[in-house]
């Protein structure tokens, strides 16, 4: 095989990560809402941890896409 056709197949692996932090944001932002609509009065309480986890999981996407782009660049 091409080591040029390995890398794009690697990145395009390595791409997999920002899939699954969408799917996790998407998670995430959806049992806040529930959990808001269920006991409103405990929503502002919870806001700081749907921030954080929201941040963790985006920085998840963020290293995918570094590792991504470092393939493709540096390799």
């Amino acid at each position: 095989m091409d080591p040029v056709i390995g890398k794009y197949i690697g990145a395009g692996l390595a791409c997999i990560g920002m899939g699954g932090a969408g799917v996790g944001v998407g998670n995430i932002f959806a049992h806040y809402l529930a959990a808001a609509l269920r006991n409103p009065s405990a929503a502002d309480g919870q806001f700081a941890r749907l921030i954080f986890g929201f941040a963790v999981t985006e920085a998840l996407a963020i290293f995918s896409l570094l590792i991504a782009l470092l393939l493709l660049f540096a390799v």
